[in-house]
């Protein structure tokens, strides 16, 4: 159990370690709070603009269409990577824009404008080399999520279409069977278990038998002449 003395002590360091005061100090502390976005569960940030980040995720659903929860949930962590990848650059940009603001005084003896930026500009970099490194780290580990994401998708989404084309064949041979049996009128999809429209059934059977319909066009070509016989049979 603390003594007295270490209680009064632990007070009075907490009264000195109080946190940035500068402004500059200030701003270091908030960019480091910002990194957190790379890695957090929330992913956009309080400064952000919540209806750029939906119309960016409606792109991306656009884009990728997805089917059922297991798609549409690596579509969402496509969209919030990317998301975290394009927020980097701006976090780069930042720490050269708070270095130059910290170190605005250095180097006055330099008489070259230019040589004296780049000093400044080194500096900061030494001054911010850990943050600095720290993106980059993060932002390989976005790209190979990206990249995993992506393909875990393309897996889920060929399987799914592979097995869709598949019961289309199965509903069109069994559509192929009924207008052979002369029996298309009573082709109901629903009622056999398949979720395609009448249309998508039927132009997968003329792929798979263009001539499925060839006795009903020649019917339909030999009416004419035969009505033409009727007609001068009955007068």
């Amino acid at each position: 159990m603390p003594t007295d003395a270490q209680v009064a002590a632990n007070r009075q360091n907490a009264q000195l370690s109080t946190g940035p005061t500068s402004d500059t100090g200030k701003a270091a502390s908030s960019l480091n709070a910002l990194k957190t976005g790379l890695t957090g569960r929330a992913v956009l940030l309080p400064t952000e603009d919540a209806a750029l980040y939906e119309a960016h995720l409606a792109e991306f659903r656009n884009r990728f269409e997805p089917v059922g929860s297991a798609e549409t949930n690596l579509v969402q962590s496509l969209a919030d990577t990317q998301w975290r990848l394009a927020r980097i650059p701006s976090l780069e940009m930042s720490l050269f824009a708070l270095g130059r603001l910290e170190f605005a005084a250095l180097y006055p003896e330099q008489q070259d404008p230019a040589v004296r930026q780049a000093l400044i500009e080194a500096k900061i970099y030494l001054a911010y080399e850990r943050q600095l490194r720290n993106l980059g780290i993060q932002e390989s580990r976005l790209r190979r999520q990206y990249e995993k994401d992506v393909a875990a998708l393309d897996e889920l989404q060929t399987l799914r279409r592979r097995e869709r084309q598949k019961q289309l064949d199965s509903a069109a041979r069994d559509y192929i069977v009924a207008v052979q049996e002369d029996s298309s009128d009573d082709f109901d999809p629903a009622a056999l278990g398949f979720e395609f429209s009448m249309e998508e059934i039927e132009v997968r059977a003329m792929e798979l038998k263009p001539d499925l319909f060839a006795d009903y066009e020649r019917e339909l070509a030999e009416k004419p002449e035969m009505e033409e016989k009727k007609r001068k049979k009955a007068a």
